[in-house]
């Protein structure tokens, strides 16, 4: 099946990076390499280097970029962008791009369980040589742990309802499929509005999967450091939490001395934008410079 990809905000994105054909560029979530394509267009003799946690993401970006010969695509987690940009030689980046959250591919490809829409393996991982999963934390974490986690990181105020819930269904049988799970929460929540009740945990299971929030403030700081003086820092978020590590990371870091920040509010789609691509919609981007 392909997937179509539309990348969010290119344009500003792409505007923001300040992109020089002598520069070296890092998208550190590259999934389908919409963005990463966009940086080539428009200064192909620039050096891109791509990194994503999935290597299926990865053989899709390298078949979109073949045409470029200064692109590196490693597979690897964006908190260890250090040591991938350093392994391939280069001690100074002049702008970073991270693109957070779940991706078409993650969403649209069978078998992957990032979907309550899907009736598949309750799976969850970005990057399938991790052995943790959706499954082993729906089965087996305490209902306490449960409950705390769809409420900090899903932001859910029916978490204890939803764990109980969870609990409950578990002792029966294993709860095996994002149906089954999608069932069991639908049940135990009533639905509001044209947002479906599991919205909100299968956000907080994928955020526990891949340990989204414990790898954002570790890639800010890593990637501040690669930077060159003047260089660029992008980063797209899609909700609440994410949103607010990265305004508390570039405060800290403009407060330190360190920073630039450029995007004294968030920049947002435009209407158009949005209408087109509503996966778009939540998006905010954020920009700093390094001093």
């Amino acid at each position: 099946m392909e997937i179509v990809h539309v990348p969010v905000m290119r344009e500003e994105v792409i505007e923001a990076l300040k992109i020089e054909n002598s520069g070296v560029y890092v998208d550190a979530t590259v999934g389908l390499g919409g963005h990463a394509e966009g940086i080539m267009q428009l200064a192909g003799q620039c050096t891109l280097i791509g990194i994503d946690r999935d290597d299926k993401a990865i053989e899709i970006a390298g078949r979109r970029l073949r045409e470029y010969n200064s692109v590196h695509l490693v597979q690897d987690s964006f908190s260890n962008i250090g040591s991938v940009v350093k392994g391939l030689g280069f001690n100074k980046v002049n702008g970073i791009l991270l693109d957070i959250g779940v991706s078409a591919l993650h969403l649209k490809s069978e078998g992957r369980g990032f979907s309550f829409l899907r009736d598949e393996p309750l799976d969850m991982r970005m990057d399938k040589r991790q052995d943790m999963t959706a499954e082993a934390v729906v089965n087996k974490y305490p209902e306490k742990d449960l409950a705390d986690i769809i409420w900090k990181f899903g932001e859910e105020r029916f978490s204890r309802r939803i764990a109980k819930a969870i609990v409950y269904a578990r002792k029966k049988a294993p709860i095996r499929s994002c149906g089954e799970l999608a069932a069991i929460i639908e049940r135990s929540v009533r639905r509001r509005g044209k947002i479906h009740p599991a919205t909100r945990t299968f956000q907080a299971l994928r955020i526990e999967v891949n340990r989204e929030l414990e790898e954002l403030p570790a890639a800010i700081e890593a990637g501040v450091e690669l930077l060159d003086t003047g260089g660029r820092f992008c980063i797209l978020s899609y909700h609440s939490l994410e949103d607010r590590i990265v305004k508390n990371a570039f405060r800290n870091l403009a407060r330190e001395g360190r920073f630039n920040i450029i995007t004294k509010k968030p920049l947002v789609p435009g209407r158009t934008e949005r209408q087109s691509n509503p996966s778009s919609r939540s998006a905010k981007l954020r920009v700093g410079e390094k001093i």
